[in-house]
């Protein structure tokens, strides 16, 4: 398949969270594009000239925010030109703080994103275990502790440590 994002052709695809938007919101794209979200080469998505025009309004917030990030002469004039209908561009705008939070991986976790237990765990004071493997889905962070974050498992609000979790 070719990546919407940085038109690689015959690449494998992973799903990308794409945070800030619509619950569950991703996109299907590189893994080098996935690695490289946060700190782009700017080389590598000289294809956003053409991708960013994708109808899928996933892929155009990954275009827009990773064209905001490079700071290139080519990049700027191509966020210039870039336009988005206004819920788009909300979500766009609308960049997850970065936190402490962090899966066993070391992964940067965030509100509302799913997490698979890889342990586990009994739940004390609810007297069930939580299974490994369980899916956690919209977990919240819990602000004062980036060991813990909160979800529901078993119908059971639970905090649970980041050390026992892999974001999916």
């Amino acid at each position: 398949m070719t990546c919407p994002l940085c038109a690689t052709p015959d690449t494998p695809l992973i799903t990308t969270a794409v945070p800030g938007g619509p619950a569950d919101a991703s996109a299907d794209i590189c893994g080098f594009c996935a690695d490289q979200l946060g700190n782009p080469n700017p080389d590598h998505f000289r294809a956003l000239a053409s991708t960013m025009w994708s109808e899928d309004p996933a892929i155009q917030v990954l275009a827009a925010r990773t064209l905001a990030q490079i700071a290139e002469p080519w990049a700027n004039d191509l966020a210039d030109q870039l336009y988005l209908d206004d819920d788009t561009r909300a979500w766009a705008d609308n960049v997850p703080d970065q936190t402490d939070h962090k899966d066993s991986n070391g992964q940067p976790l965030v509100s509302g994103d799913t997490v698979v237990l890889i342990k586990d765990l009994p739940v004390k004071g609810a007297g069930f275990t939580a299974k490994r493997g369980t899916a956690v889905h919209k977990i919240s962070l819990v602000q004062d502790n980036p060991a813990h974050i909160e979800g529901r498992v078993d119908g059971q609000r639970i905090v649970i440590l980041t050390e026992f979790v892999k974001k999916r």
